[in-house]
């Protein structure tokens, strides 16, 4: 079990378009493995490449019953709107209301390169969306309103856990 560290905001690969994902085999085998692993902590829904260090377009997610891992994800459907809280493992213990799809579907590959589909709606909808962004290294926050934006910007500045 390789429980990888999570990348927290300010770190430049955050802000930085993943890679995409050309080989499947053994090394996106073991990425899926360690995304899954650092998925398994309390209180974790979705992990982004990215998140662990790694520039490359991949997450986890495990919601409503539904576990994987995505390669090459992509946003392919978006249905109505739903509001709620949401935070992000590397953005750790603030939550903002931001605005999301109510219902999403990702189709992308396995570690095997074979195709997948992910939907739903809700929390995974949620999710699949947020680790969508990732990818395109957008960070939830960037997703607030203005106003919303500056405040959470100042309480990540006083955070214990953000360097400038």
């Amino acid at each position: 079990m390789t429980v990888r560290e999570i990348r927290l905001y300010g770190d430049p690969v955050l802000r930085t378009v993943a890679d995409p994902v050309k080989e499947f085999g053994d090394a996106t085998r073991a990425l899926a493995q360690d995304l899954l692993d650092t998925l398994d902590l309390p209180g974790r829904a979705g992990v982004a490449a990215p998140q662990i260090g790694v520039p490359l377009r991949a997450f986890s997610y495990d919601l409503e019953g539904q576990r994987g891992v995505v390669f090459n994800p992509a946003l392919v459907a978006t249905e109505g709107e739903q509001g709620g809280e949401e935070g992000c493992l590397s953005v750790p213990g603030l939550w903002f209301p931001t605005p999301r799809a109510a219902w999403a579907a990702v189709e992308g590959f396995d570690a095997d390169g074979e195709p997948v589909r992910v939907e739903g709606d809700g929390e995974l909808a949620r999710c699949l969306q947020h680790e969508t962004d990732h990818l395109d290294g957008i960070v939830y926050i960037h997703r607030l309103e203005p106003s919303m934006r500056r405040g959470a910007m100042r309480e990540i500045r006083r955070s214990a856990w953000f360097s400038a």
